[in-house]
Parts: structure tokens; sequence; C-alpha cells
């Protein structure tokens, strides 16, 4: 007897739930969307990849190079990683490119390997291409340089 009156308890409140979102107007719910949900709306246009091969300044320590590149069609699998053609210790004479990190070589307990390591293998997990598109958000950030440059300016 409990477990039924439970259940119809739940049944009642799943009801009038139902009926308070329903009784929402469409005009007062907030949303992300840009378009009503039966109207499929036009994607922006996809932003161009720079593609300069010029090394860019990081922002932060410790921040992960981007890359400068585009990286259409590059296989980086559990086979493949296409960014070791160029990036390898043994590639980078011919290519010019940087060496992989000695840190991508260290296994959790700072040992190191003869081979990337399984957990720095798959390089756009922190590596990114950077594009060439307007800030969606205005942004005021002041390198830490800058920072301590102006207060030493600011002690004269």
């Amino acid at each position: 007897m409990k477990v039924s009156t439970f259940l119809s308890a739940i049944a009642l409140l799943g009801m009038s739930l139902s009926v308070v979102a329903a009784s929402v107007p469409d005009d007062q719910v907030a949303t992300l969307r840009k378009a009503p949900l039966n109207v499929e709306p036009t994607p922006p246009i996809m932003q161009k990849v720079i593609n300069s091969d010029v090394k860019q300044v990081r922002n932060y320590p410790m921040q992960p190079p981007v890359i400068p590149h585009k990286i259409d069609g590059y296989q980086i699998d559990l086979k493949v990683n296409k960014c070791m053609q160029c990036h390898a210790r043994n590639s980078t004479g011919h290519s010019q490119a940087p060496m992989v990190s000695v840190t991508h070589f260290m296994d959790r307990d700072n040992n190191f390997l003869a081979e990337l390591s399984p957990r720095r293998y798959f390089c756009t997990q922190c590596h990114a291409p950077q594009l060439d598109a307007k800030l969606q958000v205005e942004n005021d950030f002041v390198d830490i340089d800058h920072l301590m440059k102006a207060k030493s300016t600011d002690k004269q």
C-alpha cells in the first residue's frame, strides 16, 4: 500500500511539473539559441587558420605553445601521429620545426621513456591552431611582465 501511494504521489508531482512548464510563455524562457527550435539557422562562416609558421609568444608561464600552421587532415590516432613527422628529435634538422619538449617523454613518475609518453601523444589536447577571428568578448588581459614594469615605474 505504501509503495503504490508513493508512486501515485510521484506521478502526480510529475504531472503538475509538466503543467507548470507548459504554462511558461516562450518569450520568457532563457535560451542560448538564436533561432526557434523549428528553424535551422545558417551557421557562421568558418574562420581562417593562421598559417604563418611564425612562433608566437606565450601569454603566461607553462602555456602550451600554439600551432602556427594548418593541421587540416593530420592523422593523430593510436597508430599514427602526423605531428611527429616534423617535431620528432630526428626530424627537426630538415623540417626546422621545434622539437617536442623532453617532458613529453616522461611518464607520470617522471621516468624518461624512449618514445612519447602515452599521456602526451595526442597533441591537440593541449596545442591548438589559431584562428584569424575577431574577439567574441573584449579582453583587457595584462601580462605579468607589464604589471611588474608598471609597478617598478610607479615606485620611481
